[in-house]
């Protein structure tokens, strides 16, 4: 199976190829710049790989949570590329990607099989993403099989209404940890392993889960490819910042 997938659910842009497990991928701090960086990123894993896109399987695409505009971004060049191209899209969880990296190596996985390089990999991993406004993205996965299954699902919330899900055995993953760590880690860090707090959203990351989507027939057309936001609002009224500095 070979599949692109992108990501621009953060400050981050990143692009990845899978070729039947092996994977090729780029990855850069790109801040507000990801609309004049993916599409070039993704033309050079193709011009390397030798592969036009009409040669591919699918596209897989960072659904969300994460940023509203990188969201909108991933949707309409996912979009863009695979109507051009005819091919079916996935919408991958960011948060999922996140739980993806616990066991690997965060260096990007540039022409290596799937599975070379790993460390022995957590079968529970709780993430947090930074979600701004003072909350946070999370989510609680168990490894069920060679894929995750959610034990809470992705949500937005104060980082004190994140709670470790009954078990034992967890680790913490994602940036929320670093962002919001005064709040969540007195709280969490007692129940946890471990925590990384340097785990982003990452193509690479999702290039397993989305070639899994695929296998399972979760594909669809690209006209129903939409981001998964989780927030209805971007930005704190004035009084509302008020409040807050209060």
């Amino acid at each position: 199976m070979k599949l692109l997938v992108i990501d621009t659910s953060t400050e981050w842009c990143s692009a990845a190829l899978w070729l039947d497990g092996c994977i090729h991928a780029r990855r850069v701090l790109a801040e507000q710049r990801h609309s004049s960086l993916l599409l070039p990123m993704v033309d050079e894993l193709l011009r390397e790989a030798g592969l036009p896109l009409r040669q591919l399987d699918g596209i897989g695409y960072g659904a969300g949570p994460g940023s509203f505009t990188g969201l909108r971004i991933a949707c309409a060049v996912t979009q863009g590329l695979a109507f051009g191209a005819d091919l079916p899209v996935v919408g991958v969880s960011t948060l999922e990607s996140i739980a993806e990296q616990t066991g690997a190596d965060k260096v990007p996985r540039q022409d290596r099989p799937q599975g070379e390089g790993l460390a022995a990999c957590p079968s529970r991993v709780l993430t947090a993403l930074d979600a701004r406004m003072a909350e946070v993205y999370w989510a609680a996965y168990e490894r069920a099989g060679d894929g995750w299954r959610a034990v809470s699902a992705p949500q937005l919330a104060l980082p004190e209404s994140v709670v470790v899900p009954a078990g034992g055995d967890w680790v913490g993953a994602g940036n929320g940890f670093a962002a919001l760590g005064e709040v969540l880690r007195p709280r969490l860090a007692p129940q946890l392993a471990r925590i990384d707090d340097t785990l982003m959203p990452d193509a690479a990351a999702m290039a397993p889960l989305a070639a899994r989507a695929f296998e399972r027939g979760e594909a669809t057309d690209a006209a129903l490819a939409a981001p998964i936001y989780l927030r209805d609002k971007v930005a704190l009224t004035v009084d509302e910042r008020r409040k807050k500095s209060a």
